[in-house]
């Protein structure tokens, strides 16, 4: 492939071109010399694809190139030279290019004739009107932006995609673009000057940790850590490393800090919660931490007069820290891709505070931006982190970056690794120091894992995990459908559906109790000669194959119709006092039990510890026989005569002699004693909340 003598490379669109030519501008490399790669190996497939790996391979250079410059993300320049990458890669042939033209000019159309008066035009569609340029779709986004680790990782970018063009019907236009890049290069210089020591709390912070967000620094907008029923307000700090928290003492100034590590496995575990003064669960706005090194739970509470977006930012970002290292400790990683894998969750976690700050979102579940956080929820998700692993494993310890790729051949140009490394981006972004034997260094790499024209391990398994998961979204629909709220509306459900289940129930406690003599005995006999035949021991395999014949029969004879609708019958509507009576009602028959258990296993215990000896006797006697009883009889004949003494004891010669039996025994056990019990006061220990709040 070369360039014509007018300049046009003839593959190419005119955009194309002009993208390929500001490429190799920025390469410091003739177009010629640039596209050698591709005039010495043979590529087959469509001429779509392989224009698309033209632009593919051009970008990818130019822009190993241009994100060595730190403020890169603030000229705009960089902006419109990855859209126009974007838009490139989405229409690289004249055919492709003239058909999104067309589409482009049909949609602006219909918007111009449906908008009907300015006045009740939005500002960001009046904006995009005034700008004119065409829209990215998400796998022009996918493919370009991730190769800029600080603008898209491979895992999360069509997630980003969406949270960014949420509102402009799948379409990314320039200037959300635009605002993203310029919001993301403002929390990254933020991030900077903090990690800088210009704003940062006074923290001992280890070597590679980086302050990722701090809250609670006005006293009039504290963080409130509960631990019990002790309350400090305070400010937290989170690192890629631990939490910490600065209680404010009575002067307004901070105290010690208190470090919550979340690098080493110390079986943390974090969860939403509601909290409240003196431990009462009042408000749905705390994160609950605990781990082997906290005696109790601690629970941080974000006030929030309105909803709790707050708390479930925090929530997300402390689990992404707690996943990467989680991913860290499973695979060992070394020092430089332990350092990789806690950049790409440093990134992510700066890009999804910049969709907080500069756009009000926060996506979740299977539409969140972290990487981490979305392959522990995506079903297979370990699949992709395996893949991840691979990559890694790939990259070695050392990565070019020190000699100017301006004055590199062309040949050299083949070797750099077109896969964006995201803690060399931490570097160049002054974000990271690695050690000395992690200093970049020039090195070339066979392997390419951005594949040009091509699809990556790790694209493919999350690929595959989307699909799996768009199921499971389906199934979660259905949950949130047959969901009531009322508890006796869920009580009817529940007897509905397990009606069948209840209905055998009372025949077999019908034919136990000799209600009609005739069944109870045929019962008996059958059930006699399936035991000693043995039948029995077929019972429970031909339930489960009668189960399958009975799913694959619907399956192929059910012609494929929905489930209709379970029909319910709702119990009458209760007053608020009428359902707070029967919930006092059902907790102190709770209590009943307990007690009655209680009680059991103390007299249990009085048995054991011969407290009453006569009794104990009798016990000893009995599990001597019972012992014997299973030394020298078959277990199968031990269970006969189980079964037997059960089902026959309500029989009409029996009947008698069992209510007696019974009797009997009800008047022993209530002779035996319970052990006696010691209730001990709680040892009233000052926490450390209140040595600080006494200096």
């Amino acid at each position: 492939m070369a360039a014509d003598t007018n300049g046009a490379i003839p593959p190419l669109s005119s955009a194309a071109t002009s993208v390929v030519r500001q490429c190799a501008r920025i390469a410091g490399v003739p177009v010629d010399q640039l596209l050698r790669r591709f005039d010495a190996e043979e590529h087959s497939g469509q001429p779509l694809e392989y224009a698309r790996s033209v632009v593919e391979h051009c970008s990818y250079i130019a822009l190993r190139v241009d994100t060595r410059r730190p403020d890169h993300l603030g000229d705009r320049e960089f902006h419109s030279l990855t859209y126009d990458m974007m838009l490139a890669w989405e229409a690289p042939d004249e055919e492709t290019d003239a058909m999104f033209q067309r589409t482009a000019f049909s949609v602006l159309h219909d918007d111009e004739e449906d908008s009907g008066s300015i006045f009740y035009s939005s500002p960001t569609k009046m904006a995009i009107q005034v700008d004119g340029r065409r829209t990215v779709g998400p796998e022009a986004f996918a493919k370009i932006a991730p190769a800029c680790p600080a603008i898209a990782h491979p895992i999360t970018a069509r997630n980003l995609f969406d949270a960014l063009t949420n509102s402009t019907g799948g379409r990314l236009h320039f200037l959300i673009y635009h605002k993203y890049l310029k919001r993301l290069n403002q929390v990254l210089t933020s991030a900077k000057s903090i990690s800088g020591g210009h704003r940062a709390p006074d923290l001992q912070l280890s070597d590679g940790e980086v302050i990722l967000d701090i809250y609670g620094t006005a006293t009039t907008k504290p963080v409130l850590q509960h631990i019990g029923t002790s309350t400090w307000p305070g400010r937290l700090t989170l690192t890629n490393h631990a939490i910490y928290f600065e209680a404010i003492g009575v002067d307004f100034s901070y105290s010690e800090v208190v470090a919550y590590d979340l690098a080493r496995d110390l079986k943390q575990s974090v969860r939403r919660e509601s909290t409240g003064p003196w431990g009462a669960h009042l408000f749905d706005k705390a994160v609950m931490y605990k781990s082997n090194t906290t005696s109790e739970p601690v629970f941080f509470e974000f006030p929030q007069f309105k909803g709790h977006t707050r708390r479930d930012y925090w929530f997300a970002i402390i689990k992404e820290v707690l996943h990467a290292h989680k991913f860290v400790r499973k695979y060992r990683l070394g020092s430089f891709q332990k350092a990789e894998a806690l950049s790409v969750a440093t990134l992510g976690i700066l890009r999804y505070r910049t969709l907080k700050e500069g756009f009000h979102i926060l996506p979740a579940h299977f539409k969140t931006t972290l990487a981490f956080n979305l392959a522990e929820k995506l079903p297979k998700g370990d699949k992709i982190l395996e893949a991840m692993y691979g990559q890694l494993k790939k990259h070695g310890p050392r990565f070019r970056a020190s000699k100017d790729f301006g004055q590199s051949s062309s040949d050299e140009l083949m070797l750099v690794d077109p896969f964006p490394l995201s803690a060399y981006t931490m570097v160049t972004m002054g974000l990271l120091t690695l050690r000395e034997e992690d200093n970049p260094e020039e090195r070339g790499f066979a392997v390419r894992d951005m594949q040009i024209g091509g699809t990556s391990s790790m694209q493919m398994a999350l690929e595959r995990s989307v699909g799996y998961s768009g199921r499971v979204e389906a199934a979660r629909a259905t949950l949130d459908q047959v969901k009531v709220e009322d508890i006796d509306t869920n009580v009817a459900v529940l007897k509905e559906l397990l009606y069948p289940l209840i209905e055998i129930g009372k025949r077999l406690l019908a034919l136990a109790e000799w209600e009609e003599p005739f069944k109870s005995y045929v019962f008996l006999l059958c059930f006699f000669y399936m035991v000693y035949s043995g039948w029995i021991w077929f019972m429970f395999p031909g339930f489960l194959l009668g189960s399958t014949i009975f799913m694959l029969w619907n399956k192929h004879y059910g012609k494929m119709h929905s489930i209709g609708a379970f029909e319910i019958i709702t119990p009458p509507r209760r007053k608020t006092m009428e359902q707070l009576l029967a919930l006092q009602e059902a907790i102190s028959q709770l209590e009943a039990h307990v007690q009655a258990g209680n009680i059991f296993l103390l007299k249990l215990r009085s048995l054991m510890l011969a407290a009453f000896p006569q009794s104990t006797n009798k016990v000893a006697t009995a599990l001597v026989v019972a012992a014997m009883a299973f030394v020298f009889m078959p277990l199968r004949t031990i269970a006969l005569l189980i079964l037997l003494e059960a089902y026959t004891r309500q029989m009409p010669m029996r009947k008698k002699s069992s209510e007696k039996l019974v009797r009997r025994l009800r008047e022993w056990w209530l002779r035996i004693p319970a052990a006696p019990v010691q209730l001990l006061k709680p040892q009233e220990t000052r926490r450390w909340g209140s040595r600080l709040g006494s200096r």
